[in-house]
């Protein structure tokens, strides 16, 4: 089976036959890192425009189950995801973790800059905004069992798939890289073909920089190994 038919399978069996990837699209490798100037759309948010309109008509779906979903994070730039890298890497340094302990802690969750899906304005981090907020919200067990977002993780399930949207960081124990996130969802029309031709970029020209916390430490090897688990550890139909 060669790259276009398994991709054509993949979307064959979450039912998503008449959302196939655009495979003409050739981005601008700066937005795929998070360094360009994307024309994004959304309300308290910011997405492609193909994707704010597919995530509008799932939204009012949700809505009529009462159901309203709330985007907590969509794209971040470079610069944003930089802060977020280096922030963690200073709070794990001063708990004592050396530098190879920090980065294994921060890749639990949180990507490198440069390797974030929510570059490419196609990903979101969703939440029920009914429930009242109450601390961290992103956490798994508040999408379980009596948790505030349960609901919307199991419409979500069912339904978003309609939509183009996929989960990522699924539950499969076989799946490497991030560990398991019921909140992010991504199009898949679109961040199939950004991933295809990112996956082709010079990672460590275009992402290292002077004032990224740790970066000694990511050297070729890291990178390439953090690619294949990370970047590419994901639900099998996103590939």
């Amino acid at each position: 089976m060669n790259r276009l038919e398994f991709i054509k399978a993949g979307f064959a069996i979450v039912g998503l036959s008449q959302l196939q990837p655009d495979k003409s699209m050739n981005t601008d490798p700066h937005l795929l890192i998070g360094k360009g100037n994307p024309r994004l759309v959304g309300k308290n948010y910011a997405l492609l425009p193909e994707v704010d309109k597919a995530f509008q008509q799932m939204s009012a779906s949700a809505l009529k189950q009462g159901i309203t979903i709330k985007v907590v994070s969509s794209y971040r730039s470079f610069e944003k995801q930089k802060n977020i890298w280096n922030n963690k890497f200073l709070r794990f340094k001063s708990q004592g973790m050396d530098d190879e302990a920090a980065i294994d802690k921060i890749i639990e969750y949180s990507t490198l800059p440069g390797t974030s899906r929510h570059h490419w304005g196609t990903d979101i981090d969703i939440i029920d905004a009914g429930p009242p907020e109450e601390g961290d919200v992103l956490l798994p067990q508040k999408f379980h069992d009596n948790g505030p977002y349960n609901t919307l993780r199991q419409w979500m399930e069912t339904h978003a798939k309609d939509y183009g949207f996929l989960l990522p960081y699924n539950r499969d124990e076989n799946r490497t890289g991030f560990k398991y996130e019921p909140w992010h969802y991504s199009y898949a029309p679109k961040s199939i073909p950004m991933l295809n031709q990112y996956l082709e970029l010079n990672h460590r020209e275009l992402i290292l920089s002077s004032d990224l916390n740790g970066a000694d430490g990511l050297d070729k090897e890291f990178l390439e190994s953090y690619i294949k688990t990370h970047v590419m550890g994901i639900e099998p139909s996103l590939l």
